[in-house]
C-alpha cells in the first residue's frame, strides 16, 4: 500500500488500570481514517513504545490492521537502541502483515554514523516490507546525519525517513541526493510546510488525532500548488500545532482526544498527567479550531 502524505503516530489507548485498551485502539484507528488519516505508525513515540512490552506491541500490530486494512497504510514501529530486538520485532510485524516498519535512531548508547548505518542496514535486510527511518535527535541524542540517510537510501527497501530535527538545510540536502521515491517527512507538525517546500512528501503527526481533515486538506493544497491556501491553514492550525507539545508527548494530544469524544484513557509512568495550566493551553486551541 501507498504511504500517503497525512500519516499519523497513533497514542496507545489504555483503560482505568493502565492496561492496552484494544477495542478502543480498533475505535481510535477508524477516527484517525475517517479524518484524512493515510497511515497510521503504531508504538511510535506518541504510542509510548518504551513502556509497551513486545506482547502488547504485537497485539496492536494485529488489530490496527485489522481495521486499516485496505483504507490505510499500517506502519509498525519496531526500533529500539538493541539490533537483535529490532530485528526479531520487525520479523514479527512482518509476519503480522503490516505495510512498513519504522525505525527510531537507536538512543541511549549514542553510535556512531557508521553505527547507525549498519544497525538500520542489518535491520533493513532482515524483512521484506518498506522501511522508514526515525530521526529525532532530542529523544535519541543522536543525529542521523543527511549523508548517513542519503547512504541508507541506496538500501532497496529503507524508502523513507521522517525527520524531526527541525533542520531545513539537512532536508534540502537529503531531497537533492536521493530518487524522487525516497519519500522525507516532516516528523513536527509545526514545520509541515517549511519542509514541504524543500523537498519533503508529508508529515507523520501527532495533530492528525484531533484536526486531521484540516491537516490533510493543508498537505494537499501544498502539493497542488496551493501554496497560500496551505499556509491560510497552517496558521489556523498553528495553536494546535503548539499545545499538543505544551508538555511531552503524548501527554497534550491524549487529553485533547478525551476532550473532543474519543476516549484513549492516561498516561503510563514515568508520564504523567497534564496540569490544570497545560489542559488549558489545549483548551484553548480545540475551542478555536470549533472541535469542542
Amino acid at each position: 500500500m501507498e504511504l500517503g502524505r497525512l500519516l499519523t503516530a497513533m497514542v496507545t489507548p489504555f483503560d482505568s488500570d493502565l492496561n492496552v485498551d484494544y477495542k478502543a485502539a480498533e475505535r481510535l484507528a477508524q477516527h484517525l481514517i475517517d479524518t484524512g488519516t493515510q497511515g497510521i505508525v503504531v508504538s511510535g513515540t506518541t504510542g509510548e513504545s518504551p513502556t509497551l512490552t513486545t506482547a502488547e506491541k504485537l497485539e496492536l500490530f494485529k488489530v490496527v490492521k485489522g481495521v486499516a486494512a485496505g483504507k490505510a497504510a499500517v506502519i509498525a514501529g519496531t526500533g529500539n537502541y538493541c539490533t537483535a530486538e529490532s530485528i526479531e520485532l520487525s520479523r514479527q510485524a512482518e509476519k503480522i502483515g503490516v505495510d512498513a516498519v519504522m525505525l527510531v535512531a537507536p538512543y541511549y548508547n549514542k553510535p556512531s554514523q557508521e553505527g547507525l548505518y549498519q544497525h538500520f542496514k542489518a535491520v533493513a535486510q532482515s524483512i521484506s516490507i518498506p522501511v522508514i527511518l526515525y530521526n529525532v535527535p532530542t529523544r535519541t541524542v543522536t543525529n542521523i546525519e543527511p549523508q548517513t540517510i542519503i547512504r541508507l537510501s541506496e538500501i532497496p527497501n529503507i524508502v523513507s525517513v521522517k525527520e524531526a530535527s527541525k533542520n531545513l538545510e539537512a532536508v534540502a540536502e537529503i531531497r537533492a541526493n536521493t530518487p524522487p521515491s525516497f519519500l522525507i517527512y516532516s516528523g513536527d507538525d509545526g514545520v509541515t510546510l517549511p519542509i514541504m517546500a524543500v523537498g519533503g512528501h508529508g508529515i507523520i503527526s501527532v495533530a492528525g488525532h484531533l484536526a486531521g481533515k484540516l491537516i490533510r486538506e493543508m498537505v494537499d493544497k501544498f502539493a497542488a500548488g496551493d501554496t497560500a491556501g496551505a499556509l491560510e491553514l497552517h496558521l489556523k492550525l498553528l495553536p494546535l500545532f503548539k499545545a499538543i507539545f505544551v508538555t511531552t508527548n503524548p501527554v497534550p494530544v491524549k487529553y485533547g482526544l478525551n476532550r473532543i469524544g474519543v476516549p484513549v484513557g492516561g498516561v503510563r509512568l514515568p508520564l504523567v498527567e497534564a496540569n490544570e495550566k497545560e489542559r488549558a493551553v489545549v483548551d484553548a486551541a480545540l475551542q478555536g479550531l470549533g472541535l469542542i
